[in-house]
């Protein structure tokens, strides 16, 4: 069964990777994987333009080479991107040096010292050498938006109940994603935004 939030004995295997920011703070940390795609980023942006939150994109090199204006767009727009590998790499299933290589080209086109690893995971000897250079960024809460066989009800579910003080929450701005994120997103900005929590970016 997949775990929407994974405990903490897991999380301790990763040293020095951000999971979660302060349990002391009322704020919630959106971020979109994956994109930017023409469908569907523009329409995330305008969710986020509507409610005044701030979002962090961790955004796939090779869609930032393809769709350079809606890349601008997310950055002109007052939101923080990083690094999620040019070809959406899973570093777990790849030779280090490719993966690392990977990873730089798509630095070529997005500026940030933040990275994501696609799925979450890498090998230990990756995460070694990628915290000299970013912040390496997990979540707290994963929406799981991106399976076409949750009702979109279910992915607001997720996040209402998992979300809390500090929770970074991961959603998709991926074709793969659209029709769950886009019912999801604004309901569950609605619903954290009544029960008091402000939004930061990462």
């Amino acid at each position: 069964m997949f775990i929407e939030q994974l405990p903490d004995f897991v999380r301790c295997l990763y040293k020095g990777v951000l999971w979660r920011k302060s349990p002391s703070e009322k704020t919630i940390y959106l971020t979109f994987d994956d994109g930017p795609i023409p469908e569907v980023t523009p329409r995330v942006l305008d969710v986020l333009d509507r409610y005044d939150v701030k979002a962090t994109f961790f955004c796939v090199g090779e869609n930032v080479m393809r769709y350079p204006d809606v890349y601008k767009d997310v950055l002109a727009r007052g939101h923080r991107t990083g690094n999620h590998t040019y070809n959406h790499y899973r570093g777990l299933f790849r030779n280090s040096a490719d993966y690392l290589a990977n990873i730089d080209k798509a630095a070529q086109y997005i500026e940030s010292d933040l990275f994501r690893p696609p799925h979450g995971d890498m090998k230990w000897s990756q995460l070694r050498t990628l915290r000299k250079q970013y912040q390496v960024v997990q979540w707290d809460v994963i929406s799981r938006d991106y399976n076409s066989d949750l009702e979109p009800e279910k992915v607001l579910a997720i996040v209402k109940k998992y979300a809390r003080n500090g929770s970074i929450i991961v959603f998709h701005d991926s074709l793969k994603a659209a029709r769950n994120m886009q019912y999801a997103l604004p309901r569950a900005i609605e619903y954290l935004k009544e029960q008091g929590f402000a939004f930061g970016v990462l």
